[in-house]
């Protein structure tokens, strides 16, 4: 009973290092604004910047843990460590990563990050630094507002969340190596086409459940649709210029958010190109040499 009673009296005592603890480095305004966030995910101070703290050096370790970072797990971890106003970050909408990660790693090593890059004209070999902060400024929330018509149709739609969007990338993956592994298998050609035809057709079934998650809703003359089954159902059955005209908007939608090419001028040959930039998981979160 007395060390039940000490344990309590020693949990009530104040850390006197406290004060020493992690500070926010800088605060960050989402792209979303808060939109798309389900209710208790997220804290939004009044300012409606975010405070963005450095990561720990238990953070460090749990984003170079492989299995971690596959499962997403990692990423979700060092969210919710560095932004403390971030309740569940399997919920952040698709439309903030990039900047809720680019931030962390402007609290973490500074807004300075070197890229390796080679001239297409001259084949030289050079590092490029690129200020972070530009990057930041750079995100903008695609027009999630406009909806496809057709007829009597009219289509709306959401960016995915984290967990749909992790899933989604991991079934790319699993199937963009089987389809590379493929050709080098020894296999017997029948089964080679058999295996071919089903990787093709669990494309096709990935197409159908992003298109299904990022649809918010199909509004009828009748009814506004929302399940989720329902939408399926009609992807599957609807007729190919409208099932590519959604996939082509959605399309849009993914690259109105994306980073834009780093625009490069060769210091050896004065050859300006561009040179594609994203936010690789394995080296970005790398402190600056």
């Amino acid at each position: 009973m007395l060390s039940i009673f000490m344990d309590v009296k020693m949990t009530q005592i104040a850390n006197p290092l406290r004060q020493f603890f992690r500070q926010p480095a800088i605060y960050l305004r989402l792209p979303s604004d808060g939109r798309y966030w389900p209710q208790d995910t997220l804290v939004m101070p009044e300012n409606r910047e975010l405070p963005v703290m450095p990561m720990t050096a238990v953070d460090e370790i749990t984003y170079r843990t492989p299995d971690a970072l596959f499962n997403g797990q990692a990423v979700v971890s060092v969210i919710q460590s560095c932004i403390p106003n971030i309740r569940n970050a399997w919920a952040v909408p698709s439309v903030d990563i990039d900047a809720i990660l680019t931030a962390i790693r402007i609290a973490s090593y500074g807004h300075d990050l070197e890229i390796d890059t080679r001239c297409p004209g001259c084949q030289e070999s050079d590092t490029y630094t690129l200020d972070l902060r530009h990057v930041l400024d750079g995100f903008k929330l695609p027009d999630y507002d406009a909806c496809v018509n057709h007829g009597d149709l009219e289509i709306h739609f959401v960016p995915l969340n984290y967990h749909q969007l992790h899933e989604v990338n991991t079934m790319q993956f699993n199937e963009q190596k089987l389809l590379q592994m493929l050709p080098s298998e020894e296999l017997p050609e029948e089964q080679k086409v058999k295996m071919l035809a089903d990787a093709l057709r669990k494309v096709t079934e990935m197409t159908i459940l992003t298109l299904t998650t990022t649809i918010s809703a199909i509004k009828t003359p009748a009814a506004i649709v929302t399940e989720r089954e329902h939408i399926a159902d009609f992807l599957k059955n609807c007729d190919r210029a409208l099932f590519n005209l959604i996939r082509d908007h959605v399309v849009k939608l993914r690259t109105d958010g994306e980073l834009k090419p780093l625009q490069i001028k060769c210091t050896h040959c004065n050859t300006e190109y561009s040179q594609p930039f994203t936010l690789d998981q394995a080296s970005f979160f790398a402190p600056a040499s």
